[in-house]
């Protein structure tokens, strides 16, 4: 796999390693997590306490676990980080369900607290969405900061042009951040292209997940306005 991405003349690959610090993905799945406290009771699956409760637990411990700076690749700490991603990820799909039938249903008097609502939901999926792709590009963090990434799942702007950066240069989280803005405002992806069916596949549930919120929700709850 590692011979087809050497195929680019004059770049080495994979680039040296470099660790990574961890604290801005913790500190993203924490945001996340407060942002699911503050949507409305009725959004909520179960107790409105009872996933973040969850959630904050699992943070807690990979807190704990991870190091603060990621060297080489901790196989238990990625397997507990893809799933709290995925637990917020469905938590936030949940809510986004909900919501969308009040709507439909008159389940919501008036369109301030829909859009308050909706604008909750589009930011944690603006953010958790970039931990999917700092998670699975190229093996996730830990193999990166190892030297030791896979085949890449995003072709960066900095990655075609060597005048841009140095041939070494290699995607930070905040990176895999903007990639997940602009995905969620554009519904597509914009400078940064998915190569892998599993970034192509992310990439479209949050397009799919963006799109429903701002035209359904958001579009919706200005009309009641």
């Amino acid at each position: 796999m590692a011979t087809e991405a050497s195929a680019q003349p004059g770049r080495p690959y994979p680039p040296p390693a470099a660790s990574e610090p961890a604290w801005p993905a913790q500190l993203t799945v924490a945001v996340a997590i407060g942002l699911q406290l503050a949507l409305p009771k009725r959004l909520a699956a179960g107790p409105s306490w009872l996933i973040p409760a969850l959630e904050a637990v699992l943070l807690v411990g990979m807190f704990f676990a991870t190091p603060r700076q990621l060297e080489h690749e901790h196989t238990t700490r990625r397997r507990a980080a893809l799933g709290l991603t995925a637990f917020v990820s469905a938590a936030n799909v949940f809510s986004l369900v909900a919501l969308t039938h009040f709507l439909l249903r008159g389940g919501v008097s008036g369109g301030r607290p829909l859009i308050v609502a909706g604008v909750l939901i589009w930011l944690t999926n603006f953010l958790i969405f970039g931990l999917w792709y700092w998670e699975i590009d190229r093996g996730g963090p830990g193999r990166r900061a190892a030297g030791h990434d896979g085949v890449p799942d995003f072709l960066f702007p900095q990655m075609s042009d060597d005048r841009i950066e140095p041939l070494a240069w290699r995607p930070r989280f905040l990176d895999y951040l903007y990639v997940s803005l602009t995905n969620a405002t554009a519904f597509s992806p914009t400078d940064t292209m998915p190569l892998t069916l599993m970034a192509k596949g992310v990439m479209g549930i949050q397009s799919l997940v963006s799109v429903v919120t701002v035209g359904l929700v958001v579009s919706r709850a200005v009309n009641i306005l």
